[in-house]
């Protein structure tokens, strides 16, 4: 993609998954990285697995903290210089009928999937707004765009990232920030295999045959291309945009 070579780029929610795929193609794109997770651990490791491809760094942080985000950004400046493009990435997700959803699991996925988004957004914004322009692209989903039963909560929450991303396209575009959002159908990710584990063994294999046009399900490389194309000068006009990485599945009557 054109104009990554050298660019500062920031991951939340970098340490597995899409995030950790996103980071490995920033990473070949010739771009400096930043990335987080929510364990250090899996911060270290990721970090380590990575650091052969370029300049990796990492943090482990809870998005839904402001004080743990500014640290980060904070991180990220020092490391990096200045951050030129954010992957608002971080998300979390699990199966619950609407009836038996709690306060405290509403609460829990909107604290991460919403507050996180707007927390990171808006302190990457006020960096990039100071130093003349950045790219922000946030994490949505094919949920954010229409009902899967057993996702009342994970549901709302995507669909309020795509509304937030429309309006920090109006207000951030003349300052110089471009904001997207990407949105995934199913994707093989750790987080996506945990919550069919407690599926019928053949659950997947049917969903994606009958639901998915291309037969299969997608793969955290192909978000990551993603990503990298929202964030990159070839989608230099391109702003308050969803793009949707689902192999044809919303495209189904």
């Amino acid at each position: 993609m054109r104009g990554l070579a050298g660019k500062g780029v920031l991951i939340t929610g970098g340490s597995s998954g899409i995030g950790a795929a996103t980071a490995r193609r920033f990473l070949t794109e010739g771009a400096r990285v930043v990335l987080c997770g929510l364990g250090e651990d899996e911060v270290a490791a990721a970090v380590a697995e990575l650091s052969g491809l370029g300049a990796v760094d990492g943090l482990a942080c809870d998005v839904s903290d402001p004080g743990q985000v500014a640290a980060l950004m904070e991180h990220a400046v020092a490391v990096l210089g200045r951050v030129d493009v954010l992957i608002n990435n971080a998300g979390t997700a699990w199966r619950e009928p609407f009836l038996e959803i709690t306060p405290a699991h509403w609460d829990t996925i909107m604290a991460v999937n919403l507050r996180g988004m707007f927390l990171v957004g808006q302190a990457a914004a006020r960096h990039m707004v100071e130093r003349g322009g950045g790219a922000i692209v946030n994490m949505s989903s094919t949920n954010g765009l229409g009902g899967e039963a057993d996702y009342a909560h994970y549901n709302s929450s995507k669909g309020g990232v795509l509304l937030l991303t429309r309006t920090m396209a109006v207000e951030l575009g003349p300052l110089g920030v471009r904001v997207n959002a990407v949105c995934p159908g199913y994707i093989r990710t750790p987080l996506n295999s945990a919550i069919a584990a407690d599926l019928d063994p053949g659950f997947v294999s049917g969903y994606e045959r009958e639901q998915i046009p291309l037969g299969r399900a997608g793969l955290a490389d192909e978000v990551a291309g993603a990503y990298a194309f929202l964030a990159s000068d070839d989608a230099s006009f391109v702003n308050g945009a969803e793009l949707v990485v689902d192999g044809g599945q919303l495209a189904r009557m």
